[in-house]
């Protein structure tokens, strides 16, 4: 972990007793557009809903901010929290960066067509839910360690309270094909920044992946990559690399040319900051990622998440790679009792304030 480095930083910037609300904000311009799209006869699909906002003023070096969501989830949870809160969407757009909030093909606003994204995958479970994301303090056994510092979530976390109803209903059922969802994502991206230009990147669990497929696919165009909680290198269960490729499922351009994943070598490694998950490192370091080594990355967990520990695996497997990056446990900054879902819980504009003085440190 960069504890004392992150610590430096909050301290620097006073943070820990800024004020979070959003400020008043003049929209200069909204708006709809949908990116990615192909057309098959009198069919088209792959598309990606984008939401955007530009506000009249936007300081020196404050690019669009490009938020992406993870699994069985859409923009919506950028934009608002489900008890009514500002989202981070709206915190940042008050602080001068133009948002594009996105909805991945396949989910929302983007729509799912079957014949030719295949049957859809089953629904969310109000189980799971409560399990893994509002209410995992009050499970017995607890599901994971940390799982009883959860204080964060609004409400009871229970079937029944608004707000778990709320975050419930904004769940959706997802794309079987993984493949096929990232492709059809960085597609659309990709072509989202042939629009808008050099961008950030916020990506959100299952979206980890596409941090650094984006990145690949538009050389120079991102300017920082903030990964919450992302889908990566290790899991919990441990009984592999949670990525065939170290940290995505279809291997990147790595230096030298690697024929494919086992030539990675990938080996059970036991890492103290790892918080007793073992991480899936090259056996000899030989491949490396060059071209993302320029790019400022932040990877940053919750305290009480499922991902407590297992994400500084993915910061370790690019540190591996020749690719520098920062990896902050949030309550080694004072930031304390998030579970997964941190853009939507009581603290989550606390939180957009630590990334967003990271952002303004970093990008260059």
């Amino acid at each position: 972990m960069i504890a004392r480095r992150a610590l430096a930083l909050l301290l620097a910037t006073g943070i820990a007793t800024a004020a979070t609300r959003p400020l008043p904000v003049t929209i200069r311009e909204q708006g709809v557009l949908y990116t990615g799209g192909q057309v098959s006869g009198d069919r088209v699909s792959g598309q990606m809903h984008v939401f955007y906002q530009i506000p009249a003023r936007v300081p020196p070096r404050h690019y669009p901010i490009v938020f992406i969501h993870g699994s069985r989830l859409t923009g919506a949870g950028f934009l608002g929290t489900p008890d009514g809160r500002p989202g981070w969407a709206t915190w940042f757009l008050s602080r001068g960066w133009p948002v594009y909030v996105v909805d991945q093909p396949g989910k929302g606003r983007s729509g799912y067509f079957p014949k030719a994204y295949g049957p859809q995958e089953h629904d969310p479970s109000r189980k799971q839910i409560v399990e893994r994301f509002t209410a995992s303090e009050k499970m017995s056994p607890l599901p994971w360690p940390t799982a009883k510092l959860h204080t964060q979530w609004p409400g009871t976390g229970l079937p029944g309270d608004p707000a778990f109803e709320q975050f419930f209903a904004s769940e959706v059922a997802n794309m079987p094909d993984v493949d096929m969802q990232y492709a059809l994502t960085t597609r659309a991206v990709t072509e989202l920044l042939k629009k808008i230009g050099p961008a950030i990147v916020v990506t959100h669990s299952q979206a980890g992946p596409l941090s650094w497929m984006i990145a690949q696919a538009n050389p120079g165009k991102i300017k920082a990559i903030v990964a919450v909680e992302p889908t990566g290198n290790a899991n919990r269960e441990g009984k592999g690399p949670a990525t065939p490729c170290g940290i995505t499922d279809a291997c990147l351009m790595f230096t030298p040319t690697l024929p494919g994943a086992a030539e990675l070598g990938m080996t059970r490694t036991p890492e103290k900051a790892a918080m007793g998950v073992d991480c899936w490192l090259q056996s000899s370091a030989r491949y490396k990622l060059p071209w993302l080594a320029r790019t400022p990355i932040l990877i940053a967990t919750g305290e009480a998440s499922y991902h407590a520990g297992q994400d500084y695996c993915t910061s370790a497997f690019l540190t591996q790679a020749g690719v520098p990056n920062d990896y902050v446990y949030l309550p080694t900054v004072g930031i304390r009792g998030n579970g997964h879902m941190q853009m939507l819980e009581k603290n989550n504009l606390q939180i957009a304030a630590f990334y967003e003085k990271w952002l303004i440190q970093h990008v260059k």
